[in-house]
């Protein structure tokens, strides 16, 4: 025993100097906060024999925790550690790797919670990178801007934003090759998204033989949580493929995918990637009120999209729940709430709550009620938020709302 415990930590310390941090999706959420904090010790101490290096580590530890977790404090950590990086960057190659780590703390900023001025703030930064001595640091960046344009590309829709996109990412694919896990993440979701918008079958086909290809290389014993969001991502695309052809086995077939991805999950290994599943659910199957409660408490009070989708899907099961049974008591009770609690609530959050009134209001009319007024101007509301801090999936449920109700 003395030994085996001997030897894991040889691993441990062999995996901490690797550039490649794949490693760090084998440990609880808990433990790689550890591990960050010790890194960003570690850089600080005088001691420290390659303090930008240990420190670019740390930055990527805490991009990774506020990921998993959607904890704001590790994404402010990455911010401090992307600035420390900056002021202490000696030589084109550290101030290149200094404006990739602040271009990609923006990136997840913006990923978690919104906002599409974060991504012009990442390309700022990313222009501070100048010309790299290392090939291996300018493929690097070439990826980072990519990522950047598609992320803007899918937020307009737009047919010639998201060709010129793709041809950024196959660009930066072909110089970084197939270790780039993340790119090809990013790539695959562009064309997955552009073949839902288009209702194209091909790009649907190629983002599943993308994300195929990615669930082979991501081995469950060194990258699970790669292998499982690519899983997921590919059992979403066959269930469009098949709502677009009408194909009830291959409905089937992606539904089967994803739920062996779900299975991949846990809130103590990776609480985000819960609670992101558990929202995908509720939108095609009335999932426990408890499970939707404990996605939205794991995700609540940090300003991420998550936590406004789950809080959005957790009223409107409240919804369902009471008008199943016709309890108006329980409706108003649930309208106190989330009035009261609209007061003090971050923009997105409040766009879920503008949601939950106009469902409350229209269960209300089911059940008897007065027909609503005005909800035509609230959903609107609500739709505009979220569209502009880059959340179309809420505007949308915002906007499926609109043809229940005449007013």
């Amino acid at each position: 025993m003395f030994e085996f415990g001997r030897d894991l930590r040889k691993l441990f310390a062999q995996a901490r100097e690797s550039e490649d941090l794949g490693w760090v999706e084998l440990i609880s959420v808990d433990l790689l906060r550890v591990e960050a904090r010790r890194e960003t010790i570690d850089a600080g101490r005088v001691s420290c024999p390659l303090p930008f290096e240990t420190e670019h580590r740390a930055a990527a530890l805490w991009r990774d925790h506020a990921r998993r977790s959607g904890d704001v404090d590790s994404l402010d950590r990455a911010d401090r550690a992307a600035d420390s990086l900056s002021r202490s960057a000696v030589g084109e190659d550290q101030t290149a790797l200094a404006a990739i780590d602040t271009a990609l703390a923006l990136i997840l900023r913006f990923d978690l919670c919104g906002e599409p001025d974060r991504l012009q703030q990442a390309m700022a930064a990313l222009t501070r990178a100048g010309r790299p001595r290392r090939h291996r640091i300018a493929v690097e960046v070439a990826a980072v801007h990519a990522r950047i344009k598609a992320r803007q590309a899918r937020i307009s829709g737009d047919l010639s934003d998201l060709m010129d996109a793709a041809a950024l990412m196959d660009a930066a694919l072909h110089g970084a090759g197939a270790e780039n896990a993340e790119l090809r993440m990013d790539r695959a979701i562009l064309t997955l998204e552009a073949g839902v918008v288009q209702r194209d079958a091909r790009l649907l086909d190629q983002a599943g033989r993308d994300l195929g290809a990615l669930v082979e290389t991501a081995l469950p014993d060194h990258r699970p949580l790669t292998r499982a969001r690519a899983l997921a991502l590919c059992g979403a695309g066959l269930s469009a493929l098949a709502a677009l052809a009408g194909h009830a086995e291959t409905h089937a077939q992606g539904r089967t995918m994803f739920d062996a991805a779900a299975d991949q999950f846990t809130p103590d290994h990776s609480p985000l990637d819960w609670a992101a599943i558990q929202v995908v659910r509720a939108g095609e199957e009335a999932l426990p009120l408890m499970i939707l409660s404990q996605a939205e408490a794991l995700t609540q009070g940090q300003g991420l999209i998550i936590g406004a989708l789950a809080r959005e899907r957790r009223i409107a099961r409240e919804v369902a729940l009471a008008e199943a049974v016709r309890n108006l008591s329980a409706l108003e009770l649930l309208e106190q709430r989330v009035r009261s609690r609209m007061v003090h609530a971050q923009p997105l959050d409040w766009a879920a709550d503008q949601i939950g009134m106009a469902a409350i209001a229209l269960a209300r009319h089911r059940l008897g009620g007065a027909e609503p007024r005005g909800l035509g101007f609230i959903l609107s509301e609500a739709a505009i938020t979220a569209q502009e801090l880059g959340v179309p999936v809420l505007a949308r449920r915002a906007e499926g709302l609109k043809p229940r109700f005449v007013a």
